[in-house]
């Protein structure tokens, strides 16, 4: 039986899949390689790179008359020698000398790369491997390598150098047609290289690219495909709510598509009447799943926000703050997949968005006591929202000052304690989805609680910030506007807007209160904290 993959380049044997060339611009690139172009492909990880790149392999080794000589190798193993040019040639040389001997069958390369000695010349050594490949090969030599942005320094500048100046003697005397893979266009290189002075750019150190393609997401067409595939294998259909579902938490990250279906479908362990559906609560059950484990993806991700030009871009999201970061931390925090593509900035998807606040207050959640239920759900199975609140206005006042005080993300910090709070409080039974609007000094968020029957109850609570310079009153009447046109989205009659008084000099007995205010028909509850 094939299952989904979230483990290395994809096996069709073995694993569902969408066909990995229909996932390139495949004329685009066939075209590259036909007029003798070196150019980059690139993507966030786990999003079937090197699937594609193997796949692209194959394709072109199997063309009429041996029409080109292809070969893959990954450079991920040459990291380890860091700036050591000798070793990592070395590595390298050792993945070029497995290559064609297992998958061109061609002996006398692989003989020359291991006999190769790397630390005479290193920064000689890929350049003259390549062209004595070349030379001897019967047809025109491409090469794709992979993980090129592993590379780091001096390693990376002299591979990128040598290509550089191999280039001029191709196809007869050098690979008719490179492709550089990794997670960054090479362009936004910024290489601090030991043996120079300056920081140098990947784009001067390999200003012979063509072009740089980038390999983007699932379509949704191509998210019912794959879910599609298990129901034809297996006879377990999926609701059309769960397949929306999916479709709306991922937006088509491959990963996260197929850990979803893996976990709903292999994982979850929950025993299924025969006929019985997949419904959208088993998509969200194997969400929170996914998510507690922290598997490898997520706890990478997470780990990203550790780096300033990553906090630069995320914080304003996260808080509803101005921008403030340059287009070099933009590039960088969209190529890693964190937000999605396109110049408008939003998190690249709602399990994204779950992970971040959660990652970032993972501390506090952990330092709020366990809540018994009882007491603030009432008898009816109903969420009271109204106690949930109050309390939290008790406990910001008790520990906001310290957590903000040693939190990384401090301008986010009120709507992420506040998150935390309802989190640890709301998750175990209900959930919290939330929406980010960057410049618009608001976070949405939306918490479904289920009902008998089937049902949700909806209540909409959104975070304002007041800071020095602004108004109180006008805060409160522009976040009651946002409030009520974020409730009319969301269908419920549910409303409460939270003010957080980040003015100095401000004491707690001016910014505890709850006021009660119509908008629109519809009756909004502000808290002030």
């Amino acid at each position: 039986m094939r299952k989904f993959n979230t483990a290395g380049p994809i096996r069709p044997a073995l694993h569902y899949h969408i066909p990995p060339l229909d996932r390139l611009a495949l004329p685009e690139v066939l075209g590259l390689v036909r007029d003798e172009r070196y150019f980059v492909l690139h993507a966030p990880r786990q999003t079937g790179k090197t699937t594609a790149l193997l796949a692209l392999r194959g394709l072109l080794n199997g063309g009429e008359a041996g029409e080109y000589r292809c070969a893959y190798i990954n450079v991920e193993p040459a990291q380890t020698a860091r700036e050591d040019v000798g070793r990592a040639m070395g590595a390298i040389a050792s993945q070029i000398a497995r290559e064609a001997r297992y998958t061109l069958n061609d002996r006398a390369t692989a003989e020359a790369a291991e006999a190769l000695d790397t630390t005479r010349r290193p920064d000689d050594a890929l350049g003259t491997l390549l062209e004595t490949w070349a030379r001897a090969a019967r047809a025109p030599l491409v090469l794709l390598i992979d993980e090129i942005d592993s590379l780091v320094g001096d390693t990376l500048v002299s591979v990128l150098r040598q290509l550089r100046a191999g280039y001029v003697r191709r196809p007869e005397g050098f690979p008719q047609s490179v492709v550089l893979c990794g997670v960054r266009d090479v362009r936004d290189y910024r290489i601090r290289a030991g043996s120079e002075k300056n920081v140098i750019t990947g784009g001067s150190a390999f200003n012979v690219k063509a072009r740089s393609l980038r390999m983007g997401d699932f379509g949704r067409a191509e998210v019912e495909d794959l879910l599609g595939q298990h129901t034809a294998e297996t006879g377990q259909r999926f609701a059309h709510g769960a397949v929306r579902a999916v479709w709306e938490q991922t937006r088509g990250q491959p990963w996260l598509v197929n850990a979803l279906a893996l976990e709903m479908c292999f994982l979850a362990g929950v025993p299924r009447e025969p006929g019985e559906p997949f419904t959208e609560s088993d998509v969200f059950a194997a969400r929170e799943a996914l998510i507690l484990r922290r598997d490898t993806h997520l706890d990478q991700l997470a780990d990203k926000l550790r780096e300033p030009r990553v906090r630069r871009v995320i914080e304003p999201l996260l808080g509803g703050g101005d921008a403030e970061y340059s287009d070099r931390d933009f590039e960088y925090v969209r190529d890693l997949g964190l937000v999605a593509p396109g110049r408008t900035l939003r998190v690249a998807n709602p399990i994204y968005g779950e992970v971040l606040p959660r990652e970032l207050t993972w501390v506090l959640q952990h330092e709020i006591a366990p809540q018994e239920t009882a007491w603030y759900v009432r008898s009816d199975g109903s969420l009271d929202m109204d106690g949930l609140l109050a309390a939290f206005q008790e406990f910001f006042r008790q520990n906001s000052e310290h957590w903000i005080r040693r939190a990384q993300y401090t301008e986010a910090g009120p709507q992420l304690v506040l998150q935390a709070f309802l989190h640890r409080v709301v998750n175990a039974t209900g959930r919290i989805e939330r929406e980010y609007a960057l410049g618009s000094r608001r976070v949405d968020l939306l918490v479904v609680w289920p009902r008998e029957g089937g049902r949700e109850e909806r209540i909409v609570v959104e975070c304002k910030l007041v800071k020095e310079g602004r108004s109180m009153s006008r805060t409160v009447e522009v976040g009651l506007e946002q409030t009520k046109r974020y409730m009319d989205i969301s269908g419920t009659e549910a409303g409460h807007l939270v003010v957080f008084d980040m003015r100095p000099g401000r004491s707690w007995a001016e910014r505890i209160f709850r006021e009660e205010r119509k908008r629109g028909g519809a009756l909004v509850t502000v808290w002030g904290a």
